[in-house]
């Protein structure tokens, strides 16, 4: 499996609206981010339906390696938010997705187990949005990389990468107000 890995700083995503995928995260309340969350997740069981393990074309992951990736994002994205809910100011521990994608076999899994686990993580996030209150959207994290986050921010940053990467697999551009 050939990776091109990634490099781009997505942070700039809080500014102005995704020019590939369209998604605006400014474009909607943060409080209807669990809801994002769980009507993505069930977008994605489509996606991994059928001939999810072709590469539309080298270079590009497959609908089942992008499922992965959404999967691995959702559970390790809580984790930060619990983080950030229980810790003050927390650091969080790096990740390497391309690292992760090949150790994980992510071209081999099996589609329906991913769009189970994927379901299962967005459930758990989904639930941890839906638990922060008043002053908690102002709680504070940060990356090794120096990015810093609010519970808001780091909100509406997450969930533009799984809106982008159904995108990826769709071609379908995000439609927010």
């Amino acid at each position: 499996m050939t990776i091109t890995p990634d490099t781009k700083d997505w942070t700039w995503v809080l500014k102005r609206a995704c020019p590939e995928c369209g998604f605006n995260t400014q474009g909607f309340a943060v409080t209807a981010v669990p809801g994002m969350i769980m009507a993505n997740a069930a977008a994605w069981r489509a996606a991994l339906e059928g001939d999810a393990r072709t590469r539309p074309e080298p270079g590009k992951w497959s609908p089942l390696e992008y499922g992965c990736h959404v999967r691995d994002v959702l559970r390790l994205y809580d984790q930060r938010l619990e983080l950030m809910l229980s810790q003050d100011d927390p650091l969080y521990p790096n990740w390497d997705q391309d690292v992760t994608a090949v150790a994980d076999r992510y071209a081999e899994q099996d589609p329906a187990e991913v769009a189970a686990g994927l379901r299962q993580a967005a459930l758990a996030i989904s639930g941890r949005f839906e638990s922060v209150t008043g002053d908690q959207w102002q709680r504070p994290g940060r990356r090794s990389d120096g990015a810093r986050f609010t519970v808001e921010t780091f909100a509406r940053y997450f969930i533009h990468d799984p809106v982008h990467h159904l995108y990826d697999v769709t071609g379908q551009r995000a439609v927010t107000t």
